[in-house]
């Protein structure tokens, strides 16, 4: 069930269109969520053992979740609200592409500033959004435990513009603090990057991606098991439509693809 009206989902595409970022507050319920952490805190350190993550730099790990379990909620992946603001953004019909985690332990670094996909065309001004990433923490994110910071609407601007004015010192960072439960949706070609998590705690990140319908990067996939997906509603399952069907969860397990994400 929907916890905004039509017109909001209207009024946060507007403020999306303008700052490539929205986040939806107490969105998400906590117990949802530790149910989620408790099912993660064993998967990192299962992946950190084996060196089956992707880096993000110093001590910063992305990992693919399996889409099984409490990880393959619709209540998730397939919220109303959610994807009644993707596709006012990203068009009709979307397809979910991307079912992750981003996680600075302590000793993580900052990231250099970057966008996470390259421009459709190379030297035209920017298109409308295609692609978008939905994020939410399994903890509360503090100014100590690694916050993202990201600019507002350059995701609207040229590539090397945007960067040249953030360099000149005009384009700021902005922290999103959060709290367990917030949801951001945002523009993954607007210029942000990770921070150092200060604690002895992760500050694990889920991100769910979302993109137009014709939209595809081989590189970035979740792999449903079968079973799993004839359990789905016709929307879910409409969704995941272009994600390969597998008999293994865990096929991931031994290293991911998705290893260049800056540009």
């Amino acid at each position: 069930m929907s916890l905004y009206t039509a017109e909001q989902h209207d009024g946060f595409a507007r403020d999306f269109e303008r700052d490539g970022i929205v986040v939806l507050r107490n969105h998400f319920t906590r117990d949802t969520l530790r149910r989620w952490q408790l099912a993660f805190a064993p998967l990192l350190q299962a992946r950190i053992d084996a060196g089956a993550t992707a880096v993000r730099g110093e001590n910063r790990h992305y990992i693919t979740l399996p889409f099984v379990g409490v990880f393959a909620d619709e209540s998730i992946f397939c919220d109303p609200d959610i994807l009644a603001i993707v596709e006012r953004v990203a068009g009709d019909d979307p397809v979910m592409c991307q079912l992750a985690s981003d996680t600075p332990l302590l000793g993580s670094t900052y990231q250099d500033v970057h966008r996470d996909t390259p421009e459709l065309f190379d030297g035209e001004p920017e298109t409308p959004s295609f692609q978008l990433a939905v994020n939410f923490p399994l903890c509360d994110v503090t100014a100590e435990n690694g916050p993202f910071e990201t600019t507002l609407g350059t995701h609207r601007m040229n590539k090397d513009l945007a960067m040249a004015a953030f360099e000149r010192g005009e384009i700021p960072l902005v922290a999103i603090p959060m709290q367990l439960g917030d949801v951001m949706i945002r523009d993954v070609r607007a210029l942000h990057r990770g921070t150092p998590n200060r604690t002895a705690e992760p500050r694990p990140m889920v991100v769910i991606g979302y993109s137009r319908k014709w939209y595809f990067r081989p590189e970035v996939r979740i792999d449903v098991p079968g079973d799993v997906f004839r359990t789905l509603s016709p929307r879910g399952k409409r969704l995941l439509r272009h994600m390969p069907q597998v008999a293994d969860a865990d096929a991931l397990a031994d290293g991911e693809s998705y290893l260049k994400f800056a540009y």
